[in-house]
């Protein structure tokens, strides 16, 4: 099977690099699942702890950023020995379902959660969110100075003031928001303005590091990145803030996280178990009160009380249908230097 372009390239060697591989082969007992997962281990491994208490099923894991398990799954295709995929973003999800590789999810476990957050084709279910925005030091930048676009970002006068990771897999998302708003075009000149204004950063993680620390003035992150670098350096160490675009601008998109059962998978019952699982109130309860700062997508469960309301920040919503998968983000990005 031919990988899609958007997953081959120096985007793809650059993010492998920075990750950790850790996993076991094999299909494993009747009564186990392998889980390829490309959410935060720290997350994934409360989830599974629960669960296997829970139901006494065993679950080996494989863990790597989700664009890097992606591609792995489609080189292996109807070979895999995975179960179940996890990842942070939509695209990949969507990416593997145009592809054929991934099973029905239940009708019961879809109803969990609003079918906005699901695919439309009922072949993964959405797990978490959480919203892109830009971290700001308030003595490099004034609050007045903030953009209310995140293409304002483009002009001259960000030149040095702004830091981005653009291997990060978190970035393609956003990019792909720009240009299913916006168009190509659009998004070409803005990717050509970041790559005149921007530092580069291998992380969110480090962008957010360096405008707290004040080496750039702002920084485009996730914003459960700021949270857990204050969670980590206390709150007196926090010389940043977060800043919501305002106005719904993509600039603050909604990412979904999501899984899926693999249409290889030999352990078919097992995996619709852990999907299920997933959206049940004790997940979306550890999701809501644990570190990774994600937002409960289960109704009724309340996300971590540090996370401002959702209503308050009023982000951006993209469909995953028209979000797509991340093949002409990725594309733009190398064509545009920054990879």
């Amino acid at each position: 099977m031919n990988r899609p372009r958007g997953l081959r390239s120096a985007l793809l060697a650059t993010i492998a690099l920075s990750c950790l591989m850790a996993g076991c082969a094999g299909s494993g007992s009747k009564n186990s699942i392998l889980l390829y997962n490309g959410q935060h281990p720290q997350l994934t491994n409360a989830l599974i702890s629960a669960f296997e208490k829970q139901t006494g099923i065993d679950v080996r894991v494989r863990t790597n950023d989700g664009i890097v398990l992606a591609d792995q799954l489609l080189q292996e295709g109807k070979n895999s020995s995975a179960d179940v995929y996890l990842t942070e973003n939509s695209p990949e999800l969507v990416t593997l379902d145009e592809h054929g590789l991934l099973a029905k999810v239940d009708a019961s476990t879809l109803n969990q959660v609003p079918s906005r957050y699901n695919a439309p084709t009922g072949n993964w279910v959405g797990v978490a969110r959480r919203i892109s925005a830009l971290a700001y030091n308030p003595k490099l930048i004034s609050a007045s100075e903030l953009p209310t676009s995140i293409l304002e970002l483009a002009q001259p006068k960000w030149k040095g003031r702004i830091g981005l990771a653009p291997t990060d897999s978190d970035f393609a998302p956003l990019v792909g928001a720009v240009i299913a708003t916006y168009g190509e075009k659009a998004a070409t000149d803005w990717l050509a303005g970041l790559k005149r204004n921007g530092q580069l950063y291998q992380s969110d993680e480090a962008v957010v590091a360096a405008v707290n620390r004040g080496d750039v003035a702002s920084g485009i992150i996730n914003n459960y990145y700021w949270f857990r670098l204050r969670l980590e350096v206390g709150a007196s160490a926090m010389h940043s803030a977060v800043y919501y675009f305002p106005g719904r601008d993509v600039g603050s998109i909604e990412n979904v996280s999501g899984a899926a059962a693999l249409t290889a998978s030999t352990h078919s019952s097992n995996a619709q178990r852990f999907l299920e699982f997933l959206v049940s109130k004790t997940a979306q309860e550890i999701i809501s009160h644990g570190d990774d700062y994600e937002y409960p997508l289960r109704p009724g469960v309340e996300p971590n009380s540090a996370l401002p309301a959702l209503s308050s920040i009023a982000p951006a919503t993209l469909s995953p249908v028209k979000l797509g998968n991340d093949q002409p983000a990725a594309r733009l990005i190398q064509e545009s230097g920054l990879a």
